[in-house]
């Protein structure tokens, strides 16, 4: 049994989960990365000193399999970093209803059922910190990402309730809503809104990324870590239930 702090990231092998993992473990937390993507997330885990376990978080026997795996290996876990998503670009009438079920199941459900699954852990030790990365899209919509909308905005409210919850037992629950940040995913959305909308890439970035944003820049992975880290440090102990918008000035519209 680990008496050391143990934080699951899912989605950990790139971009925000990666981030989020680097800047845990940097505290001197135990790192569980848990991606779809071996390579990536054994070599990441290795270097971060951590543990890898490939997961398929679509389905409630990988969500279940994944948190038997940790529990059984460390006996606990303090943080868990709700981080694994898609995106999906598509005019409405045009969206492939198998699409829908992966998205919402993944970014969604998994989240829910990973909380109830390590929950019980938290209030024995009167202390634990879950943290969903949300989006702006989950305070606001955009047009053609009607799966990755709706699964956002389930997350506010699934923050909102969870949080309330938890406050009794030590448990403090915040959802984190960037912008456009510089990760592999928002890369592949430049190309599929590009098609979408029929323009160039850099149109993509300037007129639609970036068009609502008072600093006109995309974020870093690193900056997202930096956030989560002061989330499960003493220093933010009172809050809970937030939605902590790291989006340059993109909903102050």
């Amino acid at each position: 049994m680990s008496e050391q702090q143990v934080a699951l990231i899912t989605g950990g092998a790139s971009g925000i989960g990666l981030a989020a993992a680097e800047a845990l473990a940097a505290t001197g937390r135990l790192v569980v990365l848990a991606d779809v993507n071996c390579d990536a997330g054994e070599t990441a885990a290795r270097r971060l000193g951590g543990t890898f376990i490939q997961a398929d978080l679509s389905t409630r026997a990988g969500c279940k399999a994944l948190t038997d795996s940790v529990l059984a290996k460390y006996g606990r876990c303090d943080i868990l970093v709700n981080n694994a998503g898609i995106q999906h670009v598509s005019p409405i009438e045009d969206f492939p209803e198998e699409k829908w079920d992966f998205i919402i199941n993944l970014m969604l459900t998994a989240p829910f059922l990973l909380t109830k699954y390590l929950w019980p852990g938290m209030k024995e030790r009167s202390w634990g910190r879950v943290i969903n990365i949300n989006s702006v899209h989950g305070l606001r919509a955009s047009e053609f990402k009607a799966a990755y909308v709706s699964a956002k905005h389930g997350l506010t409210g699934l923050t909102k309730t969870t949080a309330l919850e938890g406050g009794p037992y030590g448990i403090t629950v915040n959802s984190i809503c960037p912008a456009y940040v510089r990760t592999p995913l928002v890369d592949g959305q430049i190309d599929a809104q590009a098609a979408t909308h029929g323009i160039a890439r850099e149109d993509v970035i300037s007129n639609i990324m970036l068009k609502k944003a008072a600093i006109k820049r995309m974020i870093e992975p690193s900056e997202i870590g930096d956030l989560v880290t002061y989330l499960c440090s003493d220093s933010a102990v009172c809050i809970t239930g937030t939605m902590l918008t790291v989006d340059c000035g993109w909903t102050a519209n």
